[in-house]
């Protein structure tokens, strides 16, 4: 009886460290199928981060200057995301008519819009970075060299479908700027 207590604990042990890897479900184009991405909100500065981590690693690897967030590019973003659900639709108008250029203003941005990026999917942020990078109009937007500040938001809706805005800055020229570039 003890022979076959100690046979079972091992072979319940053994049975524990064994991998029991399902293979996921396949699309029709033989890829496996997303899983659904869920973003709690205790995720919100982990992903922002993550993102703003993920943009200066590219911007770096391209002699670039790194960026930095931005509160109220962050507002800005974060109000385009929640209206591009309203709309369901991906676009740069606000469903007041609003631009990208109204909506950073509107947030209290004092400098000068660098370009705004947009995405509806079911994919992570740094899937959709990596969408963003193939497209030369978007890529030019994370990757100008005149961007110091950046606003990323989303919005998630019930169903798991996610609208990513990233929205990239230059700070104001102040007076003190244009006197120090004059003096070189």
């Amino acid at each position: 009886m003890r022979i076959i207590a100690a046979l079972m604990v091992m072979l319940m042990t053994v049975a524990a460290c064994t991998s029991t890897v399902s293979n996921p479900p396949i699309g029709a184009d033989g890829k496996p199928l997303p899983r659904l991405y869920r973003i709690r909100a205790a995720d919100t500065s982990k992903i922002q981060f993550r993102m703003l981590d993920s943009v200066n690693a590219l911007r770096g690897a391209s002699g670039l200057a790194q960026v930095e967030l931005d509160k109220n590019l962050v507002a800005a973003a974060a109000t385009h995301s929640r209206d591009m659900s309203i709309q369901n639709r991906p676009w740069h108008f606000g469903s007041d008519g609003s631009s990208p250029i109204d909506r950073v203003a509107r947030a209290g941005y004092t400098g000068q819009l660098v370009g705004e990026t947009i995405s509806e999917t079911y994919e992570t942020e740094l899937e959709t970075l990596g969408a963003w990078m193939e497209q030369p109009g978007q890529r030019d937007v994370i990757m100008d060299p005149t961007a110091r500040d950046m606003g990323f938001a989303w919005y998630q809706e019930s169903n798991g479908k996610i609208w990513w805005t990233l929205v990239m800055g230059r700070p104001a020229v102040t007076a003190t700027d244009d006197l120090f570039s004059e003096l070189q």
